[in-house]
């Protein structure tokens, strides 16, 4: 094989992966940086040095700022398409679905415990910075693509043509949002993960009515 070859034999394995390790370090970064300093100071160079690459680094794969932070909703997506994809072929759809949306939050265990207050407080008035909400929208409806796209090989269905993968995808990027909202907003804090599931379980169920079932609203 050649050193530049992927692991199914075609060129340019070697260098995708690399700009993939690139990316990922820059988009950490960004995070990193704006929740320790603060997102108003933080500049595009500051995200390259902390990554360890140069500025003309960070403009190849980023504009600015708040689209190097906004990129985790679409690596994330990815990520979790790649992992419904590679789900039991026998196991339900929203089963499924489930373990794909947490899979990128496996390895993080901060997710899985309950932030210190003025660390939420941090990531609250970032996510709050509307350049930043800007960028969230577009890279939302990019990763409702992603996921429509996974969600439609797996129930057959044609991702331009029928309902059901876009509503599917749409539906779970709502409920990841409103799970991830609520995580920034509790007082006092409450780890993320259990909220996630909390939402998606609540939307493999058909949504309940909880005046009519008090345990629809359950953890």
């Amino acid at each position: 094989m050649l050193a530049d070859e992927g692991r199914d034999g075609t060129r340019g394995g070697l260098r995708e992966r690399k700009k993939q390790a690139t990316r990922e370090a820059l988009t950490l970064a960004a995070v990193r940086l704006a929740s320790e300093r603060g997102l108003e100071n933080v500049r595009n160079e500051d995200i390259a040095a902390e990554a360890g690459v140069s500025p003309r680094t960070f403009s190849n794969y980023f504009s600015s700022k708040y689209e190097a932070l906004a990129a985790r909703n679409i690596d994330r997506a990815r990520q979790a398409a790649d992992t419904l994809r590679s789900r039991p072929e026998g196991e339900p759809l929203w089963d499924a679905l489930i373990e794909a949306t947490l899979s990128p939050l496996a390895g993080a265990e901060r997710a899985h415990r309950a932030p210190e207050p003025d660390v939420l407080a941090r990531l609250r008035r970032m996510s709050d910075a509307p350049a930043l909400l800007g960028e969230a929208l577009k890279t939302g409806l990019a990763a409702d693509s992603e996921l429509a796209a996974a969600i439609a090989e797996r129930t057959g269905t044609d991702v331009d043509r029928d309902l059901y993968p876009r509503l599917a995808a749409a539906a779970v990027t709502s409920a990841v949002h409103v799970a991830t909202d609520r995580w920034l907003r509790a007082d006092p804090p409450v780890p993320l993960v259990p909220l996630l599931v909390q939402a998606l379980r609540q939307l493999a169920a058909g949504l309940p009515d909880p005046s009519t079932d008090p345990g629809a609203a359950a953890p």
